[in-house]
């Protein structure tokens, strides 16, 4: 059983159910997917399987390797790859095609993605710091304060919460509920939020369990 896919995020919208409740969704184009190399325990000491999102334009200006490389399953050069974790008793060859139709409806899973960057941010958005007064002579007010003693340690302790680059972090977002699976279409529905722009590359990953049919 393949454990995930690679897909790319579409955006945000919502659905209304049977009862007529607004459902907060993400739209991500699961797969095509191609198994461009299988891991064994015997060659490689794991199992997986390194997938392959197929789209529409393939990459540019390959390197020799990387066409010998994709040569081996059948398959042009691909720009996007990922590992996914790999189980018994289905066999799976290189060259097979991965499909959004290993998720149901119902099943939870793990959405992994690359956070939006933020760019060079301060203490009051990077860490929720509350600042100092508003007032006009206060001239103390978005700052972060004593980053450290004088006199000991006279340094500034590793970890001290400062400003600096934020975002642009690989999140996993876990538990999402599938909605709707579109097998024509490879598209899958997932309920709330995915990390990541529009147009994002992400990996689905089947979750622990399944939700109880509602």
């Amino acid at each position: 059983m393949v454990e995930g896919i690679i897909g790319r995020k579409i955006g945000m919208t919502q659905i209304f159910d049977e009862e007529g409740n607004v459902i907060p969704v993400t739209i991500i184009k699961a797969g095509p997917c191609t198994v461009i190399q299988k891991k064994t325990k015997e060659r490689d000491g794991y199992e997986a399987l390194q997938l392959g999102l197929v789209e529409e334009k393939p990459k540019k200006h390959p390197k020799k390797p990387e066409i010998g490389h994709f040569k081996k399953s059948g398959s042009p050069v691909l720009k996007v790859l990922r590992e996914v974790k790999y189980k018994g008793p289905v066999e799976i060859k290189e060259g097979d095609q991965i499909l959004v139709d290993i998720f149901e409806v119902g099943e939870k899973v793990h959405v992994v993605g690359v956070s939006k960057g933020k760019g060079f941010q301060g203490v009051v958005k990077r860490h929720g710091f509350a600042g100092g007064g508003a007032a006009h002579g206060s001239m103390f007010h978005r700052a972060p304060g004593s980053i450290g003693a004088s006199s000991f340690p006279s340094r500034v302790i590793k970890g001290m919460r400062m400003g600096g680059r934020m975002g642009g972090d690989r999140v996993t977002v876990r538990n999402l509920k599938v909605v709707q699976v579109d097998k024509e279409n490879n598209l899958l529905i997932v309920k709330g939020a995915v990390p990541g722009a529009n147009g994002g590359i992400v990996l689905i990953k089947k979750g622990s369990f399944k939700a109880k049919a509602s």
